[in-house]
C-alpha cells in the first residue's frame, strides 16, 4: 500500500459514500413502502441524434443491479457495475478499518486511477453501442 495516502480525502469520500447509501435507502424505501416511482426523462442526445450518449442505459443498469441482476446490469451499462464494485470495496474496507480503530489497515486507498478506469469503461461502452447501431442498424438497449 502507498505511504502517501490522503486520509482526510478518503474520509471525505467515505462520508459522501454514507450519504449516497442513505439516499439510496430513502429511494428504495419510497418505492417499496409508498409506491412512489422515480424516473428520468428520455435522453435528449439519443432523441435528437438516434445515437447513444455515454450515460444511456445507466438508469436501467442501476435498477437491474439493485434487483440483483448483475449480468443484465453490465449489459446495459458496464460503468454502473464497475462503480458499484469499487464503491462496495471502498466502503466495506474503510468500515472495517474504522471499526477496528485502525488496527486493521485494509481501507482501499483512493487513487485517481479509479476515475480513469471508470471513464475508459464509459467511453468504450458508448463507442461499442454506437458502432453496433451504425454498422448493423440495431440498438442494443
Amino acid at each position: 500500500m502507498s505511504q502517501n495516502r490522503n486520509r482526510q480525502q478518503e474520509r471525505g469520500i467515505y462520508i459522501c459514500g454514507l450519504i449516497l447509501l442513505g439516499l439510496l435507502a430513502f429511494w428504495l424505501g419510497a418505492e417499496h413502502f409508498l409506491g412512489l416511482e422515480f424516473s428520468l426523462p428520455p435522453c435528449v442526445f439519443h432523441s435528437l441524434t438516434g445515437l447513444y450518449c455515454p450515460g444511456c442505459g445507466g438508469t436501467r443498469a442501476c435498477r437491474l443491479l439493485l434487483s440483483g441482476h448483475i449480468f443484465q446490469s453490465f449489459w446495459y451499462h458496464p460503468g454502473v457495475v464497475v462503480a458499484a464494485a469499487l464503491y462496495v470495496w471502498f466502503m466495506v474496507s474503510h468500515t472495517i478499518e474504522s471499526l477496528s480503530k485502525g488496527r486493521l489497515k485494509i481501507g482501499l486507498p483512493y487513487t485517481d486511477k479509479f476515475l480513469y478506469l471508470e471513464a475508459a469503461v464509459i467511453i468504450l461502452q458508448c463507442f461499442v453501442k454506437n458502432l453496433v447501431k451504425i454498422l448493423w442498424g440495431t440498438g442494443i438497449l
